[in-house]
């Protein structure tokens, strides 16, 4: 079964940074789209980033110049760098995928929160 699997969350204090990876296994796919989302305690699931290919990256407003996307080519795996975090970034980040054969597909997530 294809499955988006986040890592890299965790506690840590404003200003700082922290990595989040997405690994998809399974075998002949063909990932078109990578995102992550963010859902805060209480609110709607948000879009954060994504990116098409390798090539194409898009960053909601609240993120730009903070956090960062990148896929390698030919890469099944989707990271984003997150720096000078703050409270309001505290959330469970999801990693989303398209594949041209299967649809859409959600992690299962992975919480970061942001405190002093």
């Amino acid at each position: 079964q294809v499955q988006p699997v986040e890592s890299g969350g965790g506690l840590v204090q404003p200003g700082g940074s922290l990595r989040l990876s997405c690994v998809v296994s399974g075998r002949n796919l063909n990932i078109y789209y990578m995102a992550w989302y963010r859902q805060a305690l209480g609110a709607q699931r948000e879009f954060v980033a994504s990116v098409v290919n390798s090539d194409f990256a898009s960053y909601a407003d609240s993120v730009k110049g903070r956090f960062t996307i990148s896929r390698a080519d030919g890469e099944n795996t989707v990271s984003l760098q997150m720096n000078n975090l703050a409270p309001e970034d505290t959330a469970v980040y999801y990693c989303y995928i398209q594949e041209t054969k299967i649809g859409s597909i959600w992690g299962q997530g992975t919480q970061v929160t942001v405190s002093s």
